[in-house]
């Protein structure tokens, strides 16, 4: 598969920049979220880098037929209706695992979001794993590995260092992005 997503990402012009190395457990933070395609993309870069990712989705998504495709992606529903804490329990499958990565998108859905959601870096912190920055750049088709950062426990601090990565990243529609 690797071969044949190396194939298709070259067709398509994409190029992919690793700055840094992927860390075998960590939380990958994707951006800019803006198309629905982000999600094909992106798993087609990291197939032909030979590697797996999983990633978070709305649990409304997995219905019967799509669930079983979503699944087998490494698609996990997350149910945002419920209090339930989604922190400890990846955290726990970090703890069981020896190799797990999980796409996030921080700013939660594909629609302008200033306010991008922290959930991704309270889930790096609390499963004491690194963050992956990951650009995925449709300006230039590429999709750049920018960082591996250890979360401080500051995010205050933090977060702004994270979305300096993304300054000037263009989404698919553009518009939809926001890096402030």
């Amino acid at each position: 598969m690797r071969k044949i997503y190396s194939f298709i990402l070259k067709f398509l012009g994409w190029k992919i920049v690793e700055e840094v190395k992927s860390p075998s457990k960590c939380i990958i933070c994707v951006a800019p979220h803006t198309s629905n395609w982000d999600l094909i993309v992106g798993k087609m870069i990291y197939g032909a880098m030979g590697k797996k990712a999983n990633f978070l989705m709305k649990k409304s998504w997995f219905f019967f037929p799509l669930n079983l495709l979503f699944r087998a992606m490494g698609g996990i529903p997350v149910d945002r209706s419920k209090k339930n804490s989604l922190t400890e329990q990846l955290a726990e499958e970090f703890a069981k695992r020896d190799e797990f990565r999980i796409a996030i998108t921080p700013e939660g859905t594909r629609k302008y979001n200033a306010d991008w959601k922290k959930g991704f870096y309270y889930i790096a912190l609390g499963a004491k794993v690194p963050i992956l920055i990951a650009v995925l750049d449709y300006g230039d088709k590429t999709v750049y590995f920018k960082d591996v950062l250890t979360p401080s426990g500051d995010i205050e601090t933090d977060m702004p260092k994270i979305k300096a990565y993304y300054k000037g990243a263009k989404g698919k529609i553009p518009h939809l992005f926001s890096e402030k």
